[in-house]
């Protein structure tokens, strides 16, 4: 390129005979022709502009060219969002925080698009496993209630038919007498 040699004004007729390429190097040599410097090409103003980028600056309206699909695709957003709530129900089943059943469940209501995020995810998660807690402790507490209730019918029934064993056995002897 032109810019990236330096040819000696002061010699140039010596130069302009050089006509090959033994001439050209000897000229080199004696430092006629010399090789320019790269020319400096920083980064500096880019990482600077990339960094005010990242805070939020020069990203308005005015500087958008593409519609917002193009510049992050809703696809990618979801499938970010899937991986995101798949990976979390994964991980809970694994850990035995949730059951298979409770996993599959989740696993389609995520696809149906009814978590918005992890957060929401795991509230509900959560608030389902206490909803379950608190019918199963209720179970338990009527099984009880029930369990109890038949053996002081069964306790009453014993007692009367005591009673009536005893008052029929009065009754013979009586009869016999």
């Amino acid at each position: 390129g032109q810019k990236k040699v330096w040819l000696d004004p002061n010699e140039a007729s010596e130069i302009s005979n050089a006509n090959s390429r033994q001439n050209i190097k000897k000229l080199i040599k004696d430092g006629l022709i010399i090789k320019k410097p790269q020319t400096v090409h920083s980064r500096a103003r880019c990482r600077k502009n990339r960094e005010a980028r990242r805070m939020g600056r020069h990203t308005g309206p005015g500087k958008r060219k593409g519609t917002a699909n193009a510049r992050m695709p809703e696809k990618v957003v979801w499938m970010r969002r899937m991986r995101v709530l798949r990976r979390l129900l994964k991980k809970y089943r694994e850990d035995k925080k949730i059951d298979k059943h409770m996993y599959h469940e989740l696993y389609v209501q995520s696809k149906g698009n009814i978590f918005k995020n992890k957060r929401v995810l795991m509230e509900h998660i959560h608030k389902k496993k206490g909803e379950a807690a608190r019918s199963k402790a209720l179970q338990e507490q009527a099984d009880a209630r029930r369990a109890r209730s038949r053996a002081t019918q069964e306790r009453k029934a014993a007692k009367t038919a005591q009673k009536q064993a005893l008052y029929m056995n009065i009754e013979e002897v009586a009869e016999e007498s």
